[in-house]
Order: C-alpha cells, then sequence, then structure tokens
C-alpha cells in the first residue's frame, strides 16, 4: 500500500521531468518588446514577455504546437514548434508594428510609469509620426490630428492661437514641458505654434479634469509636452519650403543631434530650428491676414546615471521670435497705418533627479524648472504710440514620493505624495492705453494619490490636492476618482470624477487686445472676480482587436463638465479715446458635455487610418450680453458642436508612403463688431462648415554605407481652399474677426537626412 501511494506522489514530478519548455525572445524595430502574450493554441500553456522582451513557458508535454505571439499594437505572429522530452526550445519573434502608440509608456494619467492600455486615465499620444504624415512643422499644427482638440486662430494681425479642448477655451488646459507647469498664461498666446515639433519626442493627452495632480487650470484637460531624449547616437537633418496661395513662402530647417555613450549611462541630444514666413494678404486690402514670422529655436536634453538606481535630467530650450503683422511692414511697426509686432525672447529649462530603491518598492524624484519671457510689443492704429514692455518669468519646484505595496487588501498598490510651489511674476504695460498688469502670484500644493490594482482586471485611482493660491482666500480641495475594468486583452472600460479650479489670474488669452471699431479692444479684470471652480465626470469604452492581417479598434468617450461662477466677458462701452472695453467677470454657471468617437484601422501594413469625431453642447444656465446691440445668449461663442479629424496612410512602413489627412471645423457663433468698412454694427454671425484636406507624398532611399535615409517629400495641404472669405478690409478692422482653417491653399516639398 505505502509504494502505491508514493508512486502516485512521484508521477507529477516525472511528468514534469519529462516535459519540454518553449522560450525566447520578442522584438520589434530592433528594441525588446515587453509585455506581449506568447500562447499555445488552444492549450492553456502561455507566457507574457518581461520587460527585456524575454519569455518562458514551462511543462508543456511533448508535442506539435501553434505558437502564438500577440501585442496590442503589433500584428500578431503565429508558426509551428516541435517540444521534445525534457529539452528547451528556443523561439524568438519580430512582430511587425500596427499602432505601436496604443499601448506605450505614459505618466501624465497617474504621475507614474503606466501602460495606455491598463491605466484607469485615458491618455492620448501625439508623436513624431503623426507630426511627420500630416506635415506638422509646430505643435500647434499637430494638436487638431487628436480626439477631442481643436486649435483655434483667434487673430487675423497677429495670429495668436489657443487650444480648445472638450469644448472649453484655452485658459482651461494645462500645458506642461516635461510634466512641469512652467508654460503660463502669456506664452499659451503664441507657444503652441512656437514650439517646432523636431525637438518633441510626443505629446501626452489627458481630457477632463486633472487639477488633482498638476493644480490650477487643467478643467478641460493636460497636453504634457515630453521633449527628445537621446535613445542612440544618431543625427538628422531636414528642411521644408511652403508657399501659401502662391504668393507667400514658409522656409524650415531643422536639425536633431544625438549621442549616447558605449554604456549607455550618460547622453545628450540637441535640436535647433529656424523657420522664415512672409506675410501673407487674403483679400488684396494691403493688410496680412498671415503675419510676417522669424523664428529661431535651440535646446537640448541630457542624462546621466551615475548608478542602475538613479538618473539625473537636465534640460532647456530658447526661443526668438519676431511676428510682424498689418500693413507696410517694411517700415517700424508704429509708422504703419495699423500693426501689430511682438518680438519674444523665452528661456525655458528643468532639472529632474530619480532615484529607485533597491527593492524597487520606493522611489522619489527630485524637480526643479523655470522659464523667463521678454517681450516688446506694438499695437496701434495711424502711428499711434502703442508700444509696451512684458517681463514674464516662473520658478517650479517640488517632490515626489512613490511607495509600492505589492500585497495590500489581495492587490498591487502605489501610492504618491508629494509637494510643489510655483510662483510667476508677470509685468505687461502699454501707457498710450492705460494698460498695465502688474501681478505676482504663487500657487502652493500638496497631494496624495492611491493607483490600486484591486484585482487584474479591476484599477482604482483616487486623490486628492490641496492648494494655496495668492489669490484664492483659504485652501482649495480638489478630489478625483478613476476607474478601469479589463474585460480580457481587448476591452477597457473607464469611468472617472475630477473637481477643479481656476484661479483669476490676470493675463489669460483674452486680454490679447485686438483691433475693433476703430481702435483697440481692452480687456479689464473685475475687482471682485472669484475663483471658477468645475465638477467633470467622463466615461469610455475602449476596443482594440488583433488578428493575423490587421489591428482595429474604437473608443467611445463621454464627457461632461459643469462650471461654477464660470467668466464671461461682456461690453462696457467706450473710453475716452473710443477704444471698446469688456469686463471679466463671474457670469453664473455653465455646462459643456458630449461625446467623442475615435477609429483606428491597420490592414497588413497596406493602409493605416485614424479618425475621431466629437459632438458637444456649450452653454450658460442664463444669458451673457457680449455686446450691447444685440440681445444675450446662453451659447458659447466660438465654439462649434462638432469638429474632427481623420488620417489616412497608404502604405505606411513602405519607403513610397501617401498620407491623406483632414480637419473638420463644424458651424460656429463668431462675434463681429462694428465699426469696419460695410460693418455698421455688431452682429453674432455662423460660421460656414469647413473641412481642410491635405496630402503628403514621401519616397524613402536608404544609403546602407552609412546606415543614413534620404526622405523626399511633397504635397498640399487644404487642397480645395476651404479658408475664410469675409475677412474685414482696412485699417479699421475687427481684427478677431476670423474663424476656419488657419490658411489657405499651401503646396510644400521637404527633404531629410538621417536616422528615419
Amino acid at each position: 500500500m505505502l509504494y502505491k501511494i508514493f508512486f502516485l506522489l512521484l508521477i507529477p514530478s516525472l511528468s514534469y521531468a519529462q516535459n519540454g519548455s518553449i522560450s525566447g525572445k520578442v522584438n520589434s524595430g530592433g528594441k525588446e518588446l515587453p509585455y506581449a502574450t506568447v500562447m499555445l493554441k488552444g492549450t492553456k500553456w502561455g507566457a507574457p514577455t518581461e520587460e527585456n522582451g524575454k519569455y518562458e513557458i514551462r511543462d508543456v508535454p511533448p508535442g506539435t504546437y501553434q505558437l502564438i505571439v500577440s501585442a496590442i499594437g503589433y500584428l500578431p505572429t503565429e508558426r509551428s514548434v516541435q517540444v521534445s522530452l525534457g529539452t528547451e526550445t528556443v523561439e524568438n519573434f519580430v512582430l511587425r508594428e500596427g499602432n505601436a502608440t496604443l499601448n506605450e509608456v505614459v505618466v501624465t494619467g497617474t504621475r507614474t510609469s503606466r501602460r495606455r492600455l491598463e491605466s484607469p486615465v485615458a491618455v492620448n499620444l501625439l508623436d513624431s509620426k503623426t507630426f511627420n504624415l500630416t506635415q506638422s512643422n509646430t505643435l500647434s499644427e499637430g494638436l487638431c490630428f487628436q480626439p477631442g482638440l481643436r486649435m483655434e486662430t483667434d487673430c487675423q494681425t497677429c495670429n495668436y492661437t489657443q487650444l480648445r479642448m472638450n469644448g472649453l477655451g484655452g485658459s482651461y488646459s494645462q500645458i506642461l514641458i516635461n510634466s512641469r507647469p512652467v508654460f503660463t498664461s502669456l506664452m499659451s498666446l503664441y507657444g503652441l505654434e512656437q514650439i517646432p515639433t523636431n525637438m518633441i519626442d510626443r505629446v501626452e493627452i489627458v481630457r477632463g479634469g486633472g487639477s488633482v495632480l498638476y493644480g490650477s487650470s487643467a478643467i478641460a484637460g493636460t497636453v504634457n509636452i515630453i521633449t527628445k531624449e537621446p535613445v542612440e547616437s544618431s543625427y538628422t537633418l531636414s528642411t521644408t519650403s511652403l508657399i501659401t496661395d502662391g504668393a507667400a513662402w514658409d522656409h524650415f530647417i531643422n536639425a536633431n543631434v544625438n549621442t549616447v555613450n558605449e554604456e549607455q549611462n550618460a547622453g545628450i541630444s540637441f535640436f535647433g530650428s529656424f523657420r522664415d514666413r512672409q506675410a501673407y494678404d487674403a483679400n488684396n486690402d494691403d493688410f496680412s491676414e498671415l503675419s510676417r514670422l522669424d523664428n529661431n529655436s535651440f535646446g537640448f536634453n541630457t542624462f546621466f546615471k551615475p548608478t542602475k538606481l538613479d538618473k539625473l535630467e537636465v534640460n532647456g530650450w530658447s526661443i526668438y521670435e519676431l511676428r510682424h503683422g498689418g500693413n507696410k511692414l517694411d517700415r517700424p511697426a508704429d509708422q504703419a497705418d495699423q500693426s501689430e509686432y511682438r518680438l519674444h525672447n523665452i528661456l525655458v529649462g528643468g532639472v529632474n533627479y530619480d532615484h529607485v530603491a533597491q527593492d524597487g518598492k520606493t522611489s522619489y524624484s527630485i524637480y526643479g524648472a523655470a522659464q523667463n519671457s521678454g517681450r516688446t510689443h506694438y499695437t496701434g492704429i495711424d502711428q499711434s504710440d502703442g508700444w509696451g514692455k512684458t517681463k514674464n518669468h516662473t520658478l517650479q519646484g517640488g517632490f515626489q514620493y512613490n511607495y509600492i505595496f505589492h500585497d495590500f487588501l489581495g492587490g498591487r498598490n502605489t501610492f504618491t505624495t508629494g509637494a510643489e510651489h510655483v510662483y510667476e511674476s508677470i509685468f505687461d504695460e502699454i501707457e498710450a492705453y492705460a494698460f498695465l498688469v502688474d501681478q505676482q502670484t504663487s500657487l502652493t500644493g500638496v497631494y496624495l494619490q492611491s493607483d490600486w490594482d484591486i484585482t487584474p482586471a479591476i484599477t482604482v485611482l483616487s486623490g486628492i490636492r490641496a492648494n494655496k493660491h495668492t489669490n484664492v482666500t483659504g485652501l482649495t480641495f480638489t478630489p478625483r476618482i478613476s476607474a478601469v475594468y479589463k474585460l480580457g486583452t481587448t476591452t477597457q472600460i473607464r469611468a472617472s470624477y475630477a473637481r477643479g479650479f481656476k484661479a483669476p489670474q490676470a493675463f489669460e488669452t483674452d486680454l490679447h487686445i485686438a483691433f475693433a471699431a476703430g481702435g483697440v479692444s481692452l480687456i479689464q479684470v473685475d475687482p471682485g472676480l472669484q475663483e471658477e471652480t468645475s465638477n467633470s465626470f467622463s466615461a469610455s469604452l475602449d476596443f482594440n482587436k488583433a488578428s493575423e492581417e490587421m489591428i482595429f479598434g474604437f473608443t467611445l468617450d463621454g464627457f461632461y463638465t459643469r462650471l461654477i461662477d464660470a467668466f464671461v466677458l461682456e461690453e462696457l462701452g467706450t473710453d475716452e479715446q473710443g477704444n471698446q472695453r469688456l469686463l471679466r467677470k463671474n457670469g453664473g454657471n455653465s455646462t459643456v458635455k458630449g461625446i467623442t468617437l475615435e477609429g483606428r484601422l491597420n490592414y497588413s501594413q497596406l493602409f493605416q487610418v485614424e479618425t475621431g469625431i466629437t459632438f458637444q453642447r456649450s452653454f450658460y444656465d442664463s444669458p451673457v450680453a457680449w455686446s450691447s446691440e444685440i440681445s444675450p445668449t446662453r451659447e458659447y461663442l466660438r465654439t462649434p458642436n462638432t469638429y474632427g479629424y481623420y488620417v489616412l496612410t497608404m502604405l505606411p512602413q513602405s519607403r513610397f508612403t501617401a498620407a491623406f489627412s483632414g480637419v473638420l471645423t463644424g458651424p460656429m457663433k463668431v462675434p463681429h463688431f462694428g465699426g469696419a468698412p460695410g460693418v455698421t454694427e455688431d452682429a453674432l454671425v455662423t460660421s460656414p462648415t469647413f473641412l481642410e484636406n491635405n496630402l503628403k507624398l514621401a519616397y524613402r532611399f536608404t544609403f546602407d554605407n552609412i546606415k543614413k535615409d534620404l526622405q523626399l517629400s511633397a504635397g498640399v495641404q487644404n487642397i480645395f481652399n476651404a479658408y475664410q472669405s469675409d475677412f474685414d478690409i482696412g485699417k479699421n478692422r475687427d481684427s478677431n474677426y476670423v474663424y476656419g482653417p488657419a490658411r489657405p491653399r499651401t503646396f510644400f516639398v521637404g527633404l531629410k537626412f538621417g536616422l528615419m
């Protein structure tokens, strides 16, 4: 009897000794591919790849199997394998890319590294591939190819822009540089157009309230600009020339140089960009619709790893830009009939030190960042003395501490806590208009966050931040909670709530001085202006499926934001000089709600399509009187209820590539102030629907002896010339009466040499 029991106990170990195993490595594009799934078809045996791309499947009975390797964003691969008794079968795989950005590592949603499909906060990713396919030379040109985002040009003379996210204006979006909030409200007027795309590694976008992470002004969402970090020694040179409507040239010259040492523990990346754009007059009235533009940008990003557990990063960049619009542009600005002149000198920099404990449970970061902007500007009519000076600087510093509980109530929890302080000073004065902004503000925040993987399928992110702003009485608390439920490997369901706030700072995008009614339009701030708060809700369904020939998916996202004491502009009449006066004040409550639908498909690398469309409504509880001449309205102005984009790429991985792209802008109510020739009184104009279509053709040559590529490209932007046709004319135009695509039909040619 005893020998029978011993024999039964021995059977499992004998079985294991006689079974075999399969191991190997999964790569893509020469790099290890972590978190891929390796399975024996029709069986229970399988394993994920580790961070280094390696996998191992143990205790596999002898036989012939179909081994399948799959990963979100890559086309799956299947091959037959033979497993023998007591032996290890080695099978290595190279996956072809389908849409690799689907499961990239992102940091903006949780402030720690997370795979996109596992993050409880939905994060969209804009990378250099999209910039290249859409011929986006600046950040402002590329942001519109993301769901829920719309870039808007708001001045006919100086062409300042703003990003509208989920139906809210630019001042409701938090712009970060390498996760640091040093992109100020002054920079937001022109900064998105000043940043060349060759300095950007990727842009991470979180729609909806994110104030719990980054402080004030993240009600609509957060845009995190991650600059390029050196990965390998390489260089890239490129040039692009565009001609707008056959009349105005726009030239770009870009350079990137990266160097990394053999030990891979130190490296530095340099970028440089030069732009020269001629002014463009759309309606032949001798006043520009696109301003003259000269831009020089230079920067670097470097890292040093003194040990495997420590990393020091330092980055910095500068922008010099001259922007001049109006007429008589060959003369000084104050000798024109009407002119806007902006000369910017901007410096931005940051330092970050990261440490990870030996056991991997504890990590911390200490960081600082700063920016300094100097601006000489002129805004005037008939040689008036409209010169002004602007000084703006920001200092930011903080620390973050993370601790991982690997067994927290049956799950895994990453606790994050930290504190940061932001100081900003702005001085802006135009004596001729009695215009003065002289303000110093500080924002101190302390936050605590829990990122809890309750089960492999359920993750809950919760947190709260306490904020102290110099312009707000007492503490402001901004809680947030988000959750994701992973339904198998294809589907994620997310829901979130966030409370945000927006402090009543003096300088916002609406304080841009514009021409209107034969003078200038000046905005003053109500002395009793209070902070604006918000409650944001969102829910989304994300589906992605990979087959042997294609990868496809869609995302359905719904959002609802309730603004309390929303900021509004109301007309006050004119001053002694005949200039229009507007008051920024609290205007009651308002609501923004809608849905965004995204779709994506890659079929066997023959073609790839990405598209998104947003349907939304934005309205105040009570009508707002933006003009004394017409009835108040509840609708948000300059906010279309429908907008979207598409990018269709033919042969995305081949030497020859054809890329079609487009941006849809639906009708919206645009304010038009009277005073220009033929415009006798204020009016609300409903703009037409615009569909801007673009085409880019590119061919890549490879020089094997030097391992470099040469890409030639050509194409046309705004093929069918979908462009505004009713601009005001003359010096007394309403320069803010501008809508639709930023430029008319534009042809371009380009050349790029280096590592593609």
